[in-house]
């Protein structure tokens, strides 16, 4: 039970999942095999009847319960007790044991049971025990780890119990409680145990709030039972996970007090007195930003030419132990060094706006939306970015990413991160989503914009010839603008010209099977705010098929916008991806003889959360297809889902639409 550190999540959109977690180190060994037998409080749990619900799971939770003792100056000691039975012979992957630790933290002891089916006894010994680091992000140099234990003899039927404890990082003066997990759980606690007359507060996500026991004075429990399993595995087109998993944060720290606002102040002013001194100007970076700024006609100029700088001069990078995970490097070190993290990113930003005159503040955000709950305040999250105030007397239309604050200030939200989208605009991963601006007595949860469909502009145009013999060759020209040509930039800087013609033949050939690509361009302007252009011809034979003496052809050639969706009745929400606009004009010329003689209908959706519009025309020999793609929202609740239903069904009838053509 840990919380999540500030990472660079964005680029598991933009290249990979770039976490920034704390660092770590490896216990000792002899902590792992001391011989004993299983603990009585495991055998007693093992004793728990699988409910009927929990029979069809591959594995299932019979008891977990995590104690926090606290002392007078806030650490936590945790201690977690686990069993669980594998039900299937695929959830043997489900009942591993594993304790994930930093240079702040120490795992007094980690021990690892198995009760067979045949009730023989095991443990786990040194042999079963490895360690992980964080050795998948390539852009990354970290320290955390996680102790795994391999338990012995797990297999159908078999009853794994885990036990640890572990002293947690001083620092941090919460605990969030994963409510849900991927298997049912039939019992589940938390103990907060902590020095007489310190406060807490708690908070819940997607459960019911479950008042707490007192078992002694300032000592707390929460019991729960019977908690479903989460699974979104056939739940298309669906939010994060993490972000439908149930889950309590428990404060004990300064935002251990009432009132949501004032929760989320307290957390807000916490990472405002961390970051304090981080990004005061050297003469270094006050000399770049006067130079950068000069002659700047307006307060967008000075922006751009700030933020552009950082994006393409910054290299996204991290080295980070203990506390890093939270606390950014000093803004002259960052520059000096030419590369940092989320937070650094932010802290030079920050400190090259107030050169110019400029107040930014940080914002720890998810990269996930609906992970930060406005409900429950906490430090859970894994990115962050920048809040910069704009003033009164400016009202500039290329500004879109604009909140308003309580205090009636309004923030333009930037990601100096994401190295594709420009300043005004907003990844859209980060839209509809929640961060917490950190401006010390003024610190707030904001609510990120949904920016309308116009900041994501993209137009395609198609002209096609079509043989005698149904091959159809032509060539296609497209403009990419606003986050999805962020995320083609990104794509284009990390891969070769060998992936771009195949990651282009593939998509094309999605929708024309047995496509050639002839040749192929994409031009990308070094000015962030201009549109990616992508050119390519191609050839595909039999794209028309004969019926007599009618020829069968589809107008909609390439290109498909159906988003995942099934029948089955929904229970979360919808997630679109982005909001945008999205224009198609194709014409194909007709073979010598034929004529347009049926065409499908035009399509006409207008939902309030997006519209669709298609038009198929023939004149003369010429076949002409159009339509236009609004989508105005980026997350739909569930009750929505029959006219999302409709709108994809309509989509993809459209898409898969023929034309039929006859012989003069």
């Amino acid at each position: 039970m840990a919380i999540t550190h500030c990472s660079n999540s964005t680029a598991a959109r933009l290249v990979v999942a770039a976490l920034v977690l704390c660092a770590s180190r490896q216990g000792a060994a002899g902590i792992f095999n001391k011989s004993q037998p299983p603990p009585d409080w495991g055998l007693e749990a093992a004793k728990t009847h699988v409910p009927d619900y929990a029979k069809d799971a591959a594995a299932v939770i019979l008891f977990d319960e995590f104690v926090e003792t606290v002392d007078a100056q806030g650490r936590a000691v945790e201690r977690e007790r686990r069993v669980k039975r594998v039900l299937k012979p695929q959830g043997r992957s489900e009942v591993s044991c594993s304790v994930s630790y930093s240079e702040d933290e120490k795992i007094n002891y980690f021990r690892v049971w198995t009760i067979a089916a045949d009730e023989k006894q095991y443990q786990a010994q040194d042999t079963d025990f490895f360690e992980e680091g964080d050795t998948g992000v390539p852009i990354m140099l970290s320290t955390n780890k996680t102790r795994v234990a391999r338990p012995p003899a797990v297999d159908v039927g078999a009853t794994v119990i885990c036990e640890s404890e572990e002293l947690l990082e001083p620092y941090i003066h919460e605990s969030i409680w994963e409510i849900q997990k991927g298997i049912p759980v039939v019992f589940q606690a938390l103990e907060i145990d902590l020095p007489t007359g310190r406060p807490h507060s708690q908070s819940w996500h997607n459960y019911k709030s479950v008042p707490p026991i007192e078992v002694a004075p300032s000592h707390w429990r929460w019991e729960l039972k019977d908690t479903p399993a989460l699974t979104l595995r056939n739940v298309p087109s669906g939010p994060e996970w993490v972000a439908v998993a149930a889950r309590m944060s428990v404060q004990w720290g300064d935002a251990a007090i009432d009132g949501t606002d004032n929760q989320w102040r307290a957390i807000g002013a916490w990472v405002t007195t961390l970051e304090a001194t981080r990004p005061e100007p050297s003469p270094e970076i006050a000399a770049q930003t006067q130079s950068l700024i000069a002659g700047a006609p307006d307060f967008y100029a000075k922006l751009s030419r700030i933020t552009d700088y950082i994006q393409k001069n910054i290299r996204y990078f991290v080295v980070m132990r203990g506390i890093g995970g939270l606390q950014a490097n000093h803004a002259s070190d960052i520059y000096r060094n030419k590369y940092g993290d989320c937070k650094d990113k932010t802290t030079l930003l920050i400190s090259m706006l107030q050169v110019a005159g400029i107040h930014a503040y940080y914002v720890p955000v998810d990269h996930r939306r609906g992970v930060v709950d406005p409900d429950d305040p906490s430090l859970m999250g894994d990115h962050m970015i920048t809040a910069i105030e704009v003033p009164a007397d400016v009202n500039d239309a290329r500004l879109m990413a604009i909140v308003k604050g309580k205090d009636g200030k309004r923030y333009l939200i930037f990601d100096p991160t994401n190295e594709r989208v420009p300043i005004g605009n907003l990844p859209s991963y980060l839209q509809g989503g929640y961060g917490t601006l950190a401006a010390g007595t003024s610190s707030q949860i904001l609510a990120l914009p949904v920016l309308p469909p116009e900041a994501n502009p993209n137009e395609r145009t198609g002209t096609f010839t079509l043989a005698l013999d149904g091959t159809l060759s032509g060539s296609v020209d497209s403009i990419h603008s606003g986050s999805e040509g962020g995320e083609l930039r990104n794509d284009l800087k990390y891969s070769d010209e060998k992936e771009r013609r195949e990651a282009l033949e593939t998509s094309v050939a999605h929708d024309v099977p047995g496509v050639v690509l002839n040749s192929f361009q994409y031009v990308q302007p070094s000015d962030l705010d201009k549109p990616v252009e992508v050119h390519y011809k191609l050839t595909a034979g039999q794209y028309a098929h004969q019926a007599g003496t009618l020829l069968l052809v589809r107008p909609r050639v390439v290109g498909s916008d159906v988003l995942p969706f099934n029948d089955k009745p929904r229970t979360v929400d919808i997630d679109l991806s982005a909001t945008g606009k999205w224009h198609d004009s194709f014409d194909i010329t007709l073979p010598a003889g034929y004529v347009v003689d049926e065409t499908p209908d035009p399509v006409d959706v207008d939902v309030d959360f997006a519209s669709y519009h298609s038009t198929i025309t023939g004149k003369d020999n010429h076949l002409h297809y159009e339509r236009e793609y609004v989508v105005k929202q980026i997350q739909i609740p569930a009750e929505k889902a029959a006219a999302f239903r409709h709108l994809e069904g309509s989509i993809l009838s459209d898409e898969k639409g023929t034309a039929v053509l006859k012989k003069q």
